[in-house]
């Protein structure tokens, strides 16, 4: 999509992080901009900050892991913008992994946000995107722990190797239908993403964060130090804004981390050829 004024974006988890600079982006690029979040207080200072003369930025409560939630917000932003054209399925949250405590209630939060959240948020617009034809775009936040396994057993990596796949598959059907796909795979970026915690419902029970001194613990405070390092939104948000209207389905914002992506495939290739060696065709 490459004119964007006049239309109308949807972002989830859009009261802070990327999807406050997707949020924001989107306005400067002449945009109507509905930002949905769980968070009651933060959504309402997000809207308030995007708000200039000339400018139609609203705010929806939605919980992504709950589908009629989502419904709720799609048909919100529908009767507020009419046509809607971007959705940025972004909501997403961490939950603490490793093999000493494997919390049930832990991996169903972070997949029902995670992932869920996404299909939850495919599932409410994209009849809406195909009924108005005048094409559109989805952008679903996965993460570089979607194409590698270097967190280990984790719920997080686990659901962002679920977005990356999902957006894949999408973005072979509805090619045809002049409606794009991208997948934002970043790495570490800063941003409140540490403390999901603090937005995480009651059904799934309190939150467990691991020992520090566990190697679950210690890993986590490691990747806690590199996101308040990590890069700004507002490059990421520029970079998907990009992808976008270039129509481009992976999107990458950290070159430096290509050497843990390639390790994978290496390891994959090898194993393919092996496979080759001991099951060989005509």
């Amino acid at each position: 999509m490459q004119d964007l004024k006049g239309k109308a974006a949807f972002v989830t988890g859009g009261a802070s992080g990327i999807g406050l600079a997707l949020g924001r982006a989107f306005a400067e690029a002449g945009m109507k901009v509905m930002l949905a979040d769980i968070e009651a207080g933060a959504l309402a200072d997000a809207v308030k900050g995007l708000e200039k003369p000339g400018r139609d930025v609203r705010g929806v409560l939605c919980d992504v892991a709950d589908a009629q939630s989502v419904e709720r917000a799609a048909s919100a932003t529908i009767a507020a913008f009419g046509n809607v054209h971007i959705v940025c399925n972004n909501a997403g949250v961490a939950g603490g992994g490793g093999i000493d405590n494997i919390a049930l209630d832990t991996w169903r939060w972070v997949l029902d946000v995670n992932l869920m959240g996404v299909l939850h948020g495919i599932r409410a617009f994209l009849p809406h995107l195909r009924a108005h034809g005048e094409g559109g775009h989805f952008v679903n936040t996965a993460s570089l722990a979607g194409l590698q396994s270097n967190l280990g057993f984790n719920p997080y990596a686990t659901s962002k190797y679920g977005v990356v796949a999902m957006s894949e598959g999408l973005a072979l059907q509805l090619a045809p239908l002049g409606i794009g796909v991208s997948v934002l795979c970043p790495g570490f970026v800063n941003t409140r993403i540490w403390e999901s915690g603090r937005n995480r419902p009651e059904r799934y029970g309190p939150a467990r964060p691991p020992d520090p001194a566990s190697a679950a613990g210690k890993l986590l405070t490691h990747l806690a130090d590199l996101g308040k390092a990590g890069l700004d939104p507002a490059d990421v948000a520029a970079r998907t804004l990009a992808a976008i209207r270039a129509g481009e389905l992976y999107v990458f914002t950290h070159p430096e981390m290509h050497g843990e992506v390639t390790d994978r495939f290496a390891a994959i290739e090898a194993a393919m050829e092996e496979s080759a060696k001991r099951f060989p065709r005509a």
